[in-house]
Protein backbone atom coordinates (compact mmCIF):
# COMPACT_ATOMS: atom_id res chain seq x y z
CA UNK A 1 0.00 0.00 0.00
CA UNK A 2 1.38 3.22 -0.82
CA UNK A 3 2.17 5.72 1.84
CA UNK A 4 0.43 9.12 1.10
CA UNK A 5 2.84 11.36 3.20
CA UNK A 6 5.69 9.51 2.12
CA UNK A 7 4.38 10.01 -2.28
CA UNK A 8 3.52 13.45 -1.14
CA UNK A 9 6.42 14.33 0.21
CA UNK A 10 8.84 12.59 -2.69
CA UNK A 11 6.35 14.60 -5.34
CA UNK A 12 7.67 17.76 -3.58
CA UNK A 13 10.73 17.32 -4.09
CA UNK A 14 10.03 17.26 -7.85
CA UNK A 15 11.05 20.39 -9.83
CA UNK A 16 8.89 22.59 -12.07
CA UNK A 17 8.01 21.62 -15.53
CA UNK A 18 11.01 22.56 -17.59
CA UNK A 19 12.73 21.49 -20.68
CA UNK A 20 14.06 17.72 -20.88
CA UNK A 21 15.96 15.56 -23.02
CA UNK A 22 14.84 12.25 -24.23
CA UNK A 23 17.88 9.26 -23.93
CA UNK A 24 17.10 6.82 -26.72
CA UNK A 25 17.73 3.04 -25.88
CA UNK A 26 21.21 2.27 -26.91
CA UNK A 27 22.11 6.02 -26.75
CA UNK A 28 26.25 6.71 -26.09
CA UNK A 29 26.72 8.47 -22.49
CA UNK A 30 29.42 9.10 -20.88
CA UNK A 31 29.67 6.37 -18.23
CA UNK A 32 32.25 7.84 -15.50
CA UNK A 33 29.92 10.44 -14.93
CA UNK A 34 26.36 9.98 -13.07
CA UNK A 35 23.74 11.75 -14.62
CA UNK A 36 20.21 13.49 -13.93
CA UNK A 37 17.51 11.14 -14.89
CA UNK A 38 14.05 10.48 -14.85
CA UNK A 39 12.82 7.05 -15.51
CA UNK A 40 9.36 8.17 -16.57
CA UNK A 41 6.13 5.71 -16.43
CA UNK A 42 6.89 2.63 -15.62
CA UNK A 43 5.29 0.10 -12.89
CA UNK A 44 8.02 0.80 -9.83
CA UNK A 45 8.36 -2.02 -7.45
CA UNK A 46 10.03 -0.36 -5.24
CA UNK A 47 10.78 -3.16 -2.17
CA UNK A 48 9.99 -0.02 0.01
CA UNK A 49 7.17 -1.26 2.39
CA UNK A 50 6.11 2.25 2.97
CA UNK A 51 5.47 2.98 -1.20
CA UNK A 52 5.20 -0.53 -2.07
CA UNK A 53 4.38 -1.48 -6.07
CA UNK A 54 3.30 1.66 -8.04
CA UNK A 55 1.97 0.62 -11.42
CA UNK A 56 2.89 3.86 -13.26
CA UNK A 57 5.21 5.74 -11.53
CA UNK A 58 8.12 7.79 -12.26
CA UNK A 59 11.68 7.94 -10.57
CA UNK A 60 13.91 11.22 -10.71
CA UNK A 61 17.73 10.39 -9.85
CA UNK A 62 20.37 12.93 -9.62
CA UNK A 63 24.15 12.79 -9.40
CA UNK A 64 23.55 8.87 -8.43
CA UNK A 65 20.55 9.50 -5.50
CA UNK A 66 17.09 9.01 -5.85
CA UNK A 67 15.38 12.44 -5.31
CA UNK A 68 11.87 11.73 -6.15
CA UNK A 69 9.51 8.85 -6.41
CA UNK A 70 5.86 9.61 -7.28
CA UNK A 71 3.45 10.52 -10.48
CA UNK A 72 3.75 12.32 -13.36
CA UNK A 73 7.37 14.07 -11.72
CA UNK A 74 9.15 16.98 -14.01
CA UNK A 75 12.41 17.47 -13.47
CA UNK A 76 14.62 20.74 -14.69
CA UNK A 77 17.10 19.52 -17.28
CA UNK A 78 16.88 15.56 -16.58
CA UNK A 79 17.29 13.15 -19.59
CA UNK A 80 13.84 11.01 -19.67
CA UNK A 81 14.84 7.22 -20.08
CA UNK A 82 11.31 5.66 -21.03
CA UNK A 83 10.29 2.69 -18.86
CA UNK A 84 6.83 2.56 -20.45
CA UNK A 85 5.76 -0.90 -20.29
CA UNK A 86 8.84 -2.04 -18.43
CA UNK A 87 8.68 -2.57 -14.61
CA UNK A 88 11.37 -0.61 -12.56
CA UNK A 89 13.20 -2.24 -9.53
CA UNK A 90 15.94 -2.38 -7.21
CA UNK A 91 19.04 -3.38 -8.39
CA UNK A 92 20.10 -6.84 -7.14
CA UNK A 93 22.37 -7.55 -3.89
CA UNK A 94 24.14 -11.48 -4.64
CA UNK A 95 25.72 -11.80 -1.24
CA UNK A 96 28.39 -14.73 -1.97
CA UNK A 97 30.14 -14.97 -5.00
CA UNK A 98 33.90 -16.79 -5.59
CA UNK A 99 34.62 -14.37 -8.81
CA UNK A 100 38.35 -15.22 -9.38
CA UNK A 101 37.25 -18.67 -11.01
CA UNK A 102 34.47 -17.09 -13.66
CA UNK A 103 36.68 -18.17 -16.44
CA UNK A 104 36.44 -21.72 -14.75
CA UNK A 105 32.50 -21.70 -15.07
CA UNK A 106 32.98 -24.72 -17.48
CA UNK A 107 35.85 -26.62 -16.36
CA UNK A 108 33.35 -29.37 -14.51
CA UNK A 109 32.83 -32.46 -16.46
CA UNK A 110 31.00 -35.74 -16.23
CA UNK A 111 33.10 -37.13 -13.26
CA UNK A 112 34.66 -34.24 -12.85
CA UNK A 113 32.69 -32.03 -10.45
CA UNK A 114 33.08 -28.85 -8.70
CA UNK A 115 35.98 -29.45 -5.88
CA UNK A 116 37.98 -31.73 -8.27
CA UNK A 117 38.08 -28.92 -11.21
CA UNK A 118 38.89 -26.41 -8.47
CA UNK A 119 41.57 -28.37 -6.89
CA UNK A 120 43.19 -29.15 -10.35
CA UNK A 121 43.16 -25.14 -11.67
CA UNK A 122 43.16 -22.53 -8.22
CA UNK A 123 47.53 -22.82 -7.98
CA UNK A 124 47.46 -21.99 -11.87
CA UNK A 125 45.65 -19.06 -11.70
CA UNK A 126 48.33 -15.62 -12.06
CA UNK A 127 47.17 -11.90 -11.00
CA UNK A 128 46.43 -11.61 -14.83
CA UNK A 129 44.01 -14.48 -14.42
CA UNK A 130 42.31 -13.54 -11.91
CA UNK A 131 41.61 -9.45 -13.28
CA UNK A 132 40.14 -11.04 -16.17
CA UNK A 133 38.13 -13.44 -14.21
CA UNK A 134 37.25 -11.06 -11.92
CA UNK A 135 36.22 -8.24 -14.82
CA UNK A 136 33.82 -10.77 -16.38
CA UNK A 137 32.27 -11.51 -13.60
CA UNK A 138 31.05 -8.02 -13.05
CA UNK A 139 30.34 -7.44 -16.85
CA UNK A 140 27.78 -10.55 -16.29
CA UNK A 141 26.28 -9.46 -12.90
CA UNK A 142 25.64 -6.11 -14.42
CA UNK A 143 24.19 -7.55 -17.66
CA UNK A 144 21.79 -9.62 -15.78
CA UNK A 145 20.49 -6.75 -13.04
CA UNK A 146 23.18 -7.46 -10.43
CA UNK A 147 24.39 -3.94 -8.87
CA UNK A 148 25.63 -5.13 -5.70
CA UNK A 149 27.81 -8.01 -5.08
CA UNK A 150 29.97 -9.51 -2.71
CA UNK A 151 33.15 -10.56 -3.88
CA UNK A 152 34.37 -13.55 -1.75
CA UNK A 153 38.02 -14.05 -2.78
CA UNK A 154 39.45 -16.74 -1.59
CA UNK A 155 42.62 -17.38 -3.57
CA UNK A 156 43.89 -14.57 -3.08
CA UNK A 157 47.19 -15.80 -3.78
CA UNK A 158 49.74 -12.60 -3.71
CA UNK A 159 49.46 -9.21 -3.02
CA UNK A 160 49.66 -8.83 -6.63
CA UNK A 161 46.62 -10.84 -7.59
CA UNK A 162 44.75 -8.80 -4.36
CA UNK A 163 45.78 -5.50 -6.66
CA UNK A 164 44.47 -7.62 -9.79
CA UNK A 165 40.84 -8.08 -8.66
CA UNK A 166 40.91 -4.53 -7.43
CA UNK A 167 41.64 -3.02 -10.43
CA UNK A 168 38.74 -5.04 -12.13
CA UNK A 169 36.74 -3.77 -9.14
CA UNK A 170 37.37 -0.06 -10.02
CA UNK A 171 37.05 -0.56 -13.57
CA UNK A 172 33.16 -2.48 -12.87
CA UNK A 173 31.34 0.11 -11.71
CA UNK A 174 29.71 -1.91 -9.51
CA UNK A 175 28.60 -1.75 -5.54
CA UNK A 176 31.20 -4.19 -3.96
CA UNK A 177 32.60 -5.81 -0.74
CA UNK A 178 35.90 -7.02 -1.17
CA UNK A 179 36.44 -10.06 1.11
CA UNK A 180 40.34 -10.73 1.21
CA UNK A 181 40.58 -14.67 2.20
CA UNK A 182 43.15 -17.26 2.05
CA UNK A 183 45.00 -19.15 -0.24
CA UNK A 184 43.30 -21.94 -2.11
CA UNK A 185 44.53 -25.26 -0.54
CA UNK A 186 46.98 -23.92 1.94
CA UNK A 187 47.59 -26.01 4.90
CA UNK A 188 44.94 -26.61 7.39
CA UNK A 189 46.55 -25.91 10.38
CA UNK A 190 48.48 -22.80 9.18
CA UNK A 191 46.62 -19.54 10.12
CA UNK A 192 46.32 -16.92 7.39
CA UNK A 193 48.51 -14.01 7.25
CA UNK A 194 47.05 -10.88 7.56
CA UNK A 195 49.99 -8.34 6.60
CA UNK A 196 48.60 -8.25 3.23
CA UNK A 197 44.98 -7.04 4.35
CA UNK A 198 46.28 -4.57 6.14
CA UNK A 199 48.42 -3.29 3.09
CA UNK A 200 45.27 -3.16 1.05
CA UNK A 201 43.13 -1.85 3.98
CA UNK A 202 45.73 1.44 4.30
CA UNK A 203 46.13 1.69 0.54
CA UNK A 204 42.98 1.25 -0.71
CA UNK A 205 40.50 1.70 2.18
CA UNK A 206 41.69 4.13 4.52
CA UNK A 207 38.95 6.22 4.10
CA UNK A 208 36.37 3.62 4.70
CA UNK A 209 35.35 2.93 0.72
CA UNK A 210 37.51 2.92 -1.94
CA UNK A 211 36.34 3.99 -5.88
CA UNK A 212 34.04 6.83 -5.26
CA UNK A 213 32.30 4.56 -2.35
CA UNK A 214 31.72 1.72 -3.97
CA UNK A 215 33.97 -0.93 -2.81
CA UNK A 216 34.42 -1.56 0.92
CA UNK A 217 36.73 -4.05 2.80
CA UNK A 218 35.71 -7.32 4.04
CA UNK A 219 37.98 -10.62 5.53
CA UNK A 220 36.62 -13.91 4.47
CA UNK A 221 37.91 -17.24 6.60
CA UNK A 222 37.93 -20.67 6.17
CA UNK A 223 36.09 -21.61 8.89
CA UNK A 224 36.17 -25.73 10.07
CA UNK A 225 35.55 -27.02 7.00
CA UNK A 226 39.22 -25.86 5.93
CA UNK A 227 41.26 -25.37 8.81
CA UNK A 228 41.87 -26.62 11.91
CA UNK A 229 40.31 -25.45 15.16
CA UNK A 230 43.66 -23.82 16.42
CA UNK A 231 44.13 -21.91 12.94
CA UNK A 232 40.59 -21.09 12.66
CA UNK A 233 40.47 -19.40 15.99
CA UNK A 234 43.84 -17.59 15.40
CA UNK A 235 42.39 -16.45 12.17
CA UNK A 236 39.01 -15.52 13.78
CA UNK A 237 40.45 -13.25 15.89
CA UNK A 238 42.95 -11.69 14.06
CA UNK A 239 39.93 -10.36 11.81
CA UNK A 240 38.18 -9.55 15.07
CA UNK A 241 41.16 -6.90 16.14
CA UNK A 242 40.87 -5.09 12.55
CA UNK A 243 36.95 -5.01 12.76
CA UNK A 244 36.42 -5.70 9.70
CA UNK A 245 32.95 -7.22 8.39
CA UNK A 246 33.29 -11.40 8.32
CA UNK A 247 32.02 -14.13 6.15
CA UNK A 248 31.95 -17.90 6.81
CA UNK A 249 31.53 -21.02 5.12
CA UNK A 250 29.10 -22.53 7.51
CA UNK A 251 28.62 -26.09 6.07
CA UNK A 252 26.44 -27.35 3.94
CA UNK A 253 26.84 -31.41 5.21
CA UNK A 254 27.32 -33.16 8.48
CA UNK A 255 29.22 -32.98 10.97
CA UNK A 256 27.63 -29.71 12.29
CA UNK A 257 30.67 -27.78 12.26
CA UNK A 258 28.83 -24.05 13.37
CA UNK A 259 27.60 -24.03 16.95
CA UNK A 260 26.06 -20.90 16.86
CA UNK A 261 25.62 -20.66 20.71
CA UNK A 262 29.51 -21.15 20.97
CA UNK A 263 30.08 -18.28 18.57
CA UNK A 264 27.89 -16.24 20.52
CA UNK A 265 29.47 -16.78 23.95
CA UNK A 266 32.87 -15.67 22.01
CA UNK A 267 31.08 -12.50 21.00
CA UNK A 268 31.79 -13.65 16.96
CA UNK A 269 27.93 -13.19 15.69
CA UNK A 270 26.21 -10.00 14.94
CA UNK A 271 25.70 -7.98 11.97
CA UNK A 272 28.52 -7.92 10.90
CA UNK A 273 29.38 -11.90 10.74
CA UNK A 274 27.30 -12.93 7.60
CA UNK A 275 27.38 -17.12 7.60
CA UNK A 276 26.69 -18.81 3.88
CA UNK A 277 25.01 -22.38 3.43
CA UNK A 278 24.84 -23.62 7.38
CA UNK A 279 22.52 -26.28 6.02
CA UNK A 280 23.16 -28.12 9.11
CA UNK A 281 22.05 -25.53 11.92
CA UNK A 282 19.84 -26.60 14.60
CA UNK A 283 16.63 -24.38 15.28
CA UNK A 284 18.43 -23.23 18.45
CA UNK A 285 21.19 -22.11 15.54
CA UNK A 286 18.87 -20.44 13.72
CA UNK A 287 17.10 -18.41 16.83
CA UNK A 288 20.68 -17.11 18.42
CA UNK A 289 21.39 -15.97 14.55
CA UNK A 290 18.12 -13.65 14.75
CA UNK A 291 18.63 -12.63 18.24
CA UNK A 292 21.91 -11.44 17.36
CA UNK A 293 21.21 -10.00 13.85
CA UNK A 294 23.34 -12.14 12.11
CA UNK A 295 22.83 -12.72 8.81
CA UNK A 296 22.47 -15.44 6.21
CA UNK A 297 23.65 -16.09 2.53
CA UNK A 298 21.63 -18.90 0.95
CA UNK A 299 22.63 -20.32 -2.53
CA UNK A 300 19.88 -22.74 -3.20
CA UNK A 301 21.98 -23.80 -7.03
CA UNK A 302 24.82 -24.80 -4.42
CA UNK A 303 22.35 -26.50 -1.88
CA UNK A 304 20.39 -28.57 -3.91
CA UNK A 305 23.81 -30.43 -5.68
CA UNK A 306 26.23 -30.19 -2.36
CA UNK A 307 24.03 -30.87 0.74
CA UNK A 308 22.59 -33.58 2.49
CA UNK A 309 19.04 -33.42 3.97
CA UNK A 310 16.28 -31.09 2.70
CA UNK A 311 17.88 -27.22 1.85
CA UNK A 312 13.83 -26.41 1.44
CA UNK A 313 12.66 -27.41 4.62
CA UNK A 314 16.18 -25.57 6.46
CA UNK A 315 15.61 -22.41 4.41
CA UNK A 316 11.25 -22.61 5.71
CA UNK A 317 12.94 -22.59 9.61
CA UNK A 318 15.67 -19.68 8.68
CA UNK A 319 12.99 -17.28 7.84
CA UNK A 320 10.46 -19.10 10.43
CA UNK A 321 12.68 -17.67 12.91
CA UNK A 322 12.97 -14.58 11.79
CA UNK A 323 16.95 -14.62 10.43
CA UNK A 324 17.85 -12.06 7.57
CA UNK A 325 17.96 -14.59 4.43
CA UNK A 326 19.80 -13.11 1.38
CA UNK A 327 20.65 -15.22 -1.50
CA UNK A 328 23.40 -15.77 -3.74
CA UNK A 329 25.29 -17.57 -6.25
CA UNK A 330 28.22 -19.15 -5.18
CA UNK A 331 30.42 -20.26 -7.51
CA UNK A 332 30.32 -20.00 -11.68
CA UNK A 333 31.15 -23.66 -11.71
CA UNK A 334 27.61 -24.55 -9.18
CA UNK A 335 25.03 -21.92 -10.70
CA UNK A 336 25.37 -18.98 -13.03
CA UNK A 337 24.85 -15.65 -12.07
CA UNK A 338 21.00 -15.53 -12.61
CA UNK A 339 18.97 -14.13 -9.55
CA UNK A 340 16.22 -14.22 -11.69
CA UNK A 341 17.09 -17.93 -12.05
CA UNK A 342 17.85 -18.23 -8.72
CA UNK A 343 14.64 -16.69 -6.90
CA UNK A 344 12.63 -19.12 -9.16
CA UNK A 345 14.45 -22.22 -6.95
CA UNK A 346 12.89 -20.42 -3.61
CA UNK A 347 9.09 -21.34 -3.83
CA UNK A 348 9.07 -21.58 -0.09
CA UNK A 349 9.61 -17.94 0.08
CA UNK A 350 6.45 -16.22 -1.95
CA UNK A 351 7.25 -14.16 -4.79
CA UNK A 352 7.40 -10.61 -2.71
CA UNK A 353 9.23 -12.62 0.02
CA UNK A 354 12.11 -14.36 -2.09
CA UNK A 355 12.27 -10.44 -4.25
CA UNK A 356 13.41 -8.72 -0.70
CA UNK A 357 15.31 -11.72 -0.43
CA UNK A 358 17.47 -10.59 -3.44
CA UNK A 359 17.25 -7.14 -2.90
CA UNK A 360 17.14 -5.37 0.25
CA UNK A 361 17.93 -8.28 2.46
CA UNK A 362 20.88 -8.64 0.78
CA UNK A 363 22.07 -4.68 1.24
CA UNK A 364 21.64 -5.42 4.95
CA UNK A 365 23.74 -8.53 4.89
CA UNK A 366 26.14 -6.28 3.55
CA UNK A 367 25.74 -3.48 5.88
CA UNK A 368 24.18 -1.46 2.79
CA UNK A 369 20.59 -1.38 3.79
CA UNK A 370 20.59 2.29 3.95
CA UNK A 371 22.11 2.51 0.71
CA UNK A 372 20.23 0.30 -1.33
CA UNK A 373 18.38 -2.67 -2.17
CA UNK A 374 15.18 -0.70 -2.42
CA UNK A 375 13.86 2.03 -4.61
CA UNK A 376 13.70 4.98 -1.66
CA UNK A 377 13.78 8.58 -1.78
CA UNK A 378 17.70 9.65 -0.67
CA UNK A 379 19.31 5.72 -1.24
CA UNK A 380 21.98 5.32 -4.35
CA UNK A 381 20.45 4.90 -7.69
CA UNK A 382 21.39 1.17 -8.24
CA UNK A 383 17.66 0.28 -10.54
CA UNK A 384 16.90 -1.95 -13.27
CA UNK A 385 14.35 -1.74 -15.72
CA UNK A 386 12.67 -4.70 -17.22
CA UNK A 387 10.90 -4.99 -20.52
CA UNK A 388 7.73 -6.79 -19.99
CA UNK A 389 6.49 -7.17 -24.01
CA UNK A 390 8.89 -9.62 -24.68
CA UNK A 391 7.41 -12.63 -25.51
CA UNK A 392 8.93 -14.89 -22.43
CA UNK A 393 6.93 -11.97 -20.09
CA UNK A 394 3.68 -11.27 -21.76
CA UNK A 395 0.81 -10.51 -20.58
CA UNK A 396 1.90 -9.51 -16.99
CA UNK A 397 -0.22 -9.81 -14.16
CA UNK A 398 1.19 -8.92 -10.95
CA UNK A 399 4.63 -7.01 -11.18
CA UNK A 400 6.29 -8.88 -8.29
CA UNK A 401 5.05 -12.65 -10.07
CA UNK A 402 6.14 -11.58 -13.53
CA UNK A 403 9.71 -10.65 -11.84
CA UNK A 404 9.94 -13.90 -10.29
CA UNK A 405 8.16 -16.45 -12.37
CA UNK A 406 9.41 -15.43 -15.88
CA UNK A 407 11.80 -12.78 -16.05
CA UNK A 408 15.47 -13.71 -16.83
CA UNK A 409 18.32 -11.56 -18.22
CA UNK A 410 17.74 -11.02 -21.35
CA UNK A 411 14.93 -8.83 -20.38
CA UNK A 412 16.64 -6.54 -18.55
CA UNK A 413 16.61 -3.47 -20.84
CA UNK A 414 18.13 -0.51 -18.82
CA UNK A 415 20.94 -1.28 -15.37
CA UNK A 416 21.80 2.03 -13.38
CA UNK A 417 24.34 1.63 -10.95
CA UNK A 418 25.19 4.29 -8.39
CA UNK A 419 23.58 6.41 -10.93
CA UNK A 420 25.76 5.16 -13.63
CA UNK A 421 23.98 3.77 -16.81
CA UNK A 422 25.90 0.42 -17.43
CA UNK A 423 23.25 -1.41 -20.04
CA UNK A 424 20.77 0.25 -21.78
CA UNK A 425 18.53 -1.10 -24.73
CA UNK A 426 19.59 -4.44 -23.58
CA UNK A 427 23.19 -3.88 -24.35
CA UNK A 428 26.00 -3.32 -22.03
CA UNK A 429 26.98 0.27 -22.78
CA UNK A 430 29.96 0.45 -19.93
CA UNK A 431 32.56 -2.39 -20.79
CA UNK A 432 34.35 -3.27 -23.37
CA UNK A 433 32.69 -6.91 -23.49
CA UNK A 434 34.34 -8.32 -26.89
CA UNK A 435 38.02 -7.29 -25.12
CA UNK A 436 36.63 -9.08 -21.81
CA UNK A 437 35.76 -12.02 -23.45
CA UNK A 438 38.90 -12.15 -25.93
CA UNK A 439 40.71 -12.02 -22.50
CA UNK A 440 39.06 -14.25 -20.59
CA UNK A 441 39.45 -16.87 -23.38
CA UNK A 442 43.19 -16.28 -23.53
CA UNK A 443 43.34 -16.93 -19.76
CA UNK A 444 40.90 -20.05 -19.87
CA UNK A 445 42.52 -21.59 -22.31
CA UNK A 446 46.12 -21.21 -20.45
CA UNK A 447 44.94 -22.43 -17.25
CA UNK A 448 43.14 -25.24 -19.32
CA UNK A 449 46.46 -26.16 -20.98
CA UNK A 450 48.34 -26.41 -17.72
CA UNK A 451 46.06 -28.25 -16.09
CA UNK A 452 46.21 -31.06 -18.12
CA UNK A 453 43.96 -34.34 -18.30
CA UNK A 454 40.64 -33.45 -18.80
CA UNK A 455 40.71 -29.86 -18.75
CA UNK A 456 43.00 -30.09 -21.83
CA UNK A 457 41.38 -28.40 -25.06
CA UNK A 458 40.54 -30.33 -28.01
Amino acid sequence: MINRRTLTKSLGAALAVSATTTLPAGADTDHSRRGRYLIRGGAVVTVDPMLGVLPRADVLVDDGRIEAVGRDLNARGAKIVDATDMIVMPGFVNTHHHMWSAIGRNYVADGFPYFAAKRATSTLYDAKDVYRSVLLGLAELANAGVTTVHNWSNNTRSPAHADAELRAHREGLLRARFSYGHVDQMPRDVPMDFTDVDRVRQQYFAGGTAFDGLVHLGINLRGLSQSTEPAFFADMEAALRRGLPIAIHAGQAPPRIVDAADYERRGWLGPKTLLTHYVTALDSDMEIMARTGTPLSWAPHSEFRLATGDPREALVRFRRAGVTVSISSDATSLAPSDMFETMRLMPEAGFRGVLEMATINGARALGLGDVTGSITVGKRADIVLVRTNDINLAPVGLFETTLVQAATPANVDTVFSDGRIVKRGGKLVAYEVERIVRDAKTSSLRIRTAAGGILTPP
